[in-house]
């Protein structure tokens, strides 16, 4: 065989093994998966499920509902599974999640959804629901020699122990923003892992130390079982504040506007089943804390975290999110004037540098999927059969439970009142030996009535001043007509007589406060 002859049989050999590796590739790679993706779709049955999604939480048990087998049941149905991811209350983690696409639904408390988005720079997510507001789960305890008021902790050496971005560091925020603590030094917390953490360091410490505690229930419970210990401020004197909401990524809203509602459905029904059992919530969240990385609770415990937690049905949230006429709502706050508040208390209190919203509080919620819902007479008891009277629960949860008003106090009951603290104002101004108020207060004073409405089961002691030059019988009744004037201002704007006493200090020397009225909070003993 020639040179050339034997080159051209190599090329020809090499031309041969290369179409028969790239076959062999090509069938190994493209022909056999096709082939048998091919089998498997004609040998197999439909899923259950067309939509698959995650929702991000934490142990909390206001989420108890969300992990019910009753409600991915209800999900079920509809062709949705739901992967709950459990992140240890990490905030940030959690809207990076939603920004990121891996995760499509979460709950926030709003105050960290507002607090975390400002810190991002960007609003992944948009709140659809509200899911409950802690009234009573969270508190502020303190030992009694310490730290008899809050307005004991107006001290350079006061401190608030607290787990950072978390409903426990804004409830001390509320405080803070609201009440007179000008002296509080300007690193005013100390930082725990949890409210276990919070309660450890409360049994180790300095029983004279002027600290005040903020956790949440079961550990909240096991903390005043210690001699000495009480609370100081609860979430259930506060209204509007710590509310937990259940948000969806934008463009997962935009793209599956439908699953996003069969969800909320899903959810309202859910609760309104478990509301409409007797003890139905408290077994439930029995039942949720088995499963947690914790010790279970026992039936006392889950009794007062339930008490602690007001769980949002259908028609408060209509009503939250602008669907109700004025009166219909009963009160309850706008989600417009919810964000507005939680956003001056962080403002107030360095927790933001400015309105991340720039007056545009819209940005953070969505209402046409509940404005939908409505429209279509949507009842969540429909498919449960609980309409024709089968609820046995004391709550009906169709209704929307509005403030009571608090009832007229006796004078001894008026002076037994637990003092919360002076609220946080600026000078009410008057003429020099004069009672009536100037422009710029009465603006003030249009202020505290808002900020009123946020302490519904607070009693307002209004207390009157005048200088201590001169007669001191006809200073004193000055002070009182000072305090009075004030009076009859916060009732011509809706405050209920009730809640007021109006009261004059002994006159004063010069020093600043002298022509003033000083407002201090107080509550029925615990």
């Amino acid at each position: 065989m020639s040179e050339t002859k034997g080159k051209k049989f190599l090329v020809i050999v090499f031309i041969y093994v290369l179409l028969i590796t790239t076959g062999g590739l090509a069938w190994k790679f493209i022909f056999s998966p096709r082939r048998q993706k091919k089998i498997l779709d004609e040998t197999k049955s439909p899923s259950l499920y067309k939509h698959n999604l995650n929702l991000a939480l934490d142990s909390f048990s206001g989420y108890a509902i969300l992990r019910s087998a009753e409600f991915h049941n209800g999900l079920k149905s509809q062709g949705i599974r739901m992967t709950l991811k459990d992140d240890q209350a990490d905030y940030k983690t959690r809207l990076a999640a939603l920004r990121d696409g891996e995760n499509q639904m979460a709950v926030f408390t709003v105050d960290s959804l507002i607090k975390m988005s400002a810190e991002m720079g960007e609003f992944p997510a948009t709140i659809v629901l509200m899911i409950d507001e802690s009234r009573g789960a969270d508190a502020i305890i303190a030992y009694k020699n310490a730290v008899a008021t809050l307005q004991d902790l107006d001290s350079p050496q006061a401190k608030f122990v607290l787990t950072p971005n978390s409903p426990s560091e804004f409830l001390a925020r509320i405080v803070i923003a609201d009440l007179n603590l000008a002296s509080l030094p300007a690193k005013w917390w100390k930082e725990a892992g949890g409210a276990l953490e919070v309660r450890k360091q409360f049994l180790t410490a300095d029983k004279k130390e002027k600290a005040a505690y903020v956790l949440w229930e079961p550990a909240l419970s096991m903390a005043l079982e210690e001699e000495g210990t009480h609370i100081l401020l609860d979430s259930s004197n506060l209204k509007g504040y710590i509310l937990d909401v259940l948000v969806v990524q934008r463009e997962y809203l935009l793209n599956q506007p439908a699953v996003v509602k069969n969800v909320v459905a899903s959810y309202l029904r859910t609760a309104y089943y478990y509301n409409s059992l007797e003890k139905g919530m408290e077994n439930l969240v029995l039942e949720d804390s088995r499963g947690k990385d914790m010790q279970p609770l026992n039936l006392s415990q889950a009794k007062k975290m339930v008490d602690g937690i007001l769980w949002k049905n259908t028609m408060e949230n209509y009503a939250h999110f602008g669907l109700l006429s004025a009166p219909e709502t009963q009160g309850l706050n706008h989600i417009e004037d919810i964000i507005n508040k939680i956003t001056q208390v962080l403002i107030v209190t360095r927790g933001l540098d400015k309105d991340p919203f720039q007056g545009d509080p819209g940005i953070l919620f969505y209402n046409r999927i509940l404005k939908e819902l409505q429209s279509e007479d949507f009842h969540p008891g429909k498919r449960l059969n609980l309409i024709q009277g089968q609820q046995t629960g004391a709550i009906d949860p169709g209704k929307i439970r509005g403030e009571k008003d608090l009832p007229p106090l006796t004078e001894e009951q008026w002076t037994r009142l637990r003092e919360i603290g002076e609220m946080r104002m600026e000078p009410i101004s008057f003429g020099r030996g004069a009672d009536s108020i100037n422009m710029q207060s009465r603006r003030d004073l249009d202020d505290l009535v808002v900020r009123l409405a946020s302490w519904p089961r607070a009693y307002l002691r209004v207390i009157g001043h005048a200088r201590a030059e001169g007669d001191p019988a006809a200073n004193k009744v000055l002070a009182y007509k000072r305090a009075d004037a004030v009076r009859e201002y916060l009732l011509s704007r809706g405050i209920s007589k009730n809640r007021i006493r109006v009261e004059a200090a002994e006159p004063i020397a010069k020093g600043g406060g002298e022509q003033s009225v000083t407002f201090v909070l107080g509550s029925v003993p615990y």
